[in-house]
């Protein structure tokens, strides 16, 4: 009998190797979140302006240094002056000619005139002084507009910036002839402050982000950052001006802009390179944020589980039993993803132990390192919805 019993004794589970495994939980708890979806995107410049010349002539100077930034009218290039003021001269001339021409055919009109009325003039003498007089004042006016097109052509030797903006290299130096019929410009001037960030979103994900923030505002409750190739976030942060009216039909997606400010850094001085952050051209990651945080459930990334029905996390159920529960999740970042649908709020969901645990199974749940007790506020950084 004795030794049945110590037999029936040993065959009762306890709690080692026999008993429910042990995992490590956490309360699945709202607390404020930062949504945020990244692009690749790149810097352009709102304003760009190729210099052209507006006339022929010989290349006399530059009046710039390259990468300078220059103001709006102030000089870029002067062209040999002295051909063009030669011919301001002769069309001046031209007018002087004109002038008194029409004065001899005023003149010559009155004569006509008067002896129409005495009888002594005919008709047909009166009326070709009369067209004598309207062809004098038609060349006098053409003699005028060619005055004010020379002058205009003078003018066009001094080039110069139609923008403020910062300069690029020179194409031509000064000795060479130059036309409006160049290939290349002489020079490519481009805005600094604002810059515009442009990037593409698939239609999807453009949809998703509408979803997510038309009820805040729209536009107005999204901020856009950029985290430049050092992967350094660039400290001033955008708004979106233009999102465009159609999709690539290419690639499905829709561009969208946002202007950044790119006011110049106090640690280089003015006109060195690498004054301002901000490069046209720069490739760099958008960073797409509400401008206020959103209450949601955020989840270590070990804690989710995936099979063929999807994304699911294993919950503590009263009975201590382990329940599958599927998920929707949105875009991670680091080592926590944030739960769009699937959990209320205050379940115990199981962070370790995993692969030790089935649905339907008993468990011995205890606090996961850094989770605290269950029930209690997740500690840890606000996490991140990314889009990648």
């Amino acid at each position: 009998m004795c030794l049945l019993a110590a037999t029936a004794a040993d065959a009762q589970p306890g709690p080692g190797a026999g008993g429910p495994p042990a995992v490590g939980v956490m309360s699945a708890e709202r607390r404020p979140v930062t949504e945020s979806s990244e692009f690749t995107g790149r810097i352009e410049a709102v304003n760009r302006v190729d210099v052209r010349a507006r006339v022929t002539g010989f290349l006399q100077e530059r009046a710039f240094q390259e990468g300078q930034e220059v103001r709006a009218g102030s000089v870029l290039f002067r062209l040999e002056r002295a051909p063009f003021e030669a011919a301001l001269e002769q069309a001046r001339a031209n007018v002087a000619s004109a002038q008194a021409q029409l004065e001899n055919a005023r003149v010559a009109l009155q004569r006509a005139r008067e002896l129409r009325q005495t009888g002594a003039g005919t008709q047909v003498a009166l009326d070709n002084a009369q067209a004598q007089e309207r062809t004098a004042s038609a060349q006098l006016l053409g003699a005028q507009a060619a005055v004010r097109i020379e002058e205009i052509n003078l003018a066009y030797t001094e080039i110069v910036s139609p923008i403020d903006g910062k300069i690029g290299r020179a194409t031509l130096t000064p000795g060479n002839v130059v036309s409006p019929t160049l290939a290349e410009p002489l020079a490519t001037v481009v805005s600094q402050d604002p810059m515009r960030v442009a990037f593409t979103v698939s239609t999807r994900a453009a949809g998703e982000l509408r979803t997510r923030y038309e009820g805040r505002g729209g536009a107005a409750a999204v901020l856009v950052r950029v985290r430049l190739p050092s992967g350094q976030i660039y400290p001033q942060p955008g708004r979106i001006d233009f999102v465009d009216t159609q999709i690539d039909r290419n690639t499905d997606s829709i561009l969208i802009r946002a202007l950044v400010p790119n006011p110049r850094r106090s640690e280089v001085p003015v006109g060195q390179p690498g004054d301002r952050e901000l490069i046209d051209g720069q490739f760099v990651t958008v960073s797409v944020e509400g401008t206020e945080p959103v209450q949601a459930i955020v989840l270590p990334r070990a804690s989710v589980l995936q099979d063929q029905g999807g994304n699911y996390v294993l919950v503590v159920d009263a009975e201590k039993r382990a329940q599958r529960r599927p998920l929707r999740l949105g875009r991670s970042i680091n080592a926590e993803v944030v739960v769009e649908d699937g959990l209320q709020g205050g379940e115990t969901v199981i962070v370790d132990g995993l692969q030790r645990v089935r649905p339907g199974q008993p468990v011995n749940p205890a606090p996961a390192a850094g989770a605290g007790p269950p029930g209690a506020p997740p500690a840890g950084p606000t996490a991140a919805n990314r889009q990648g």
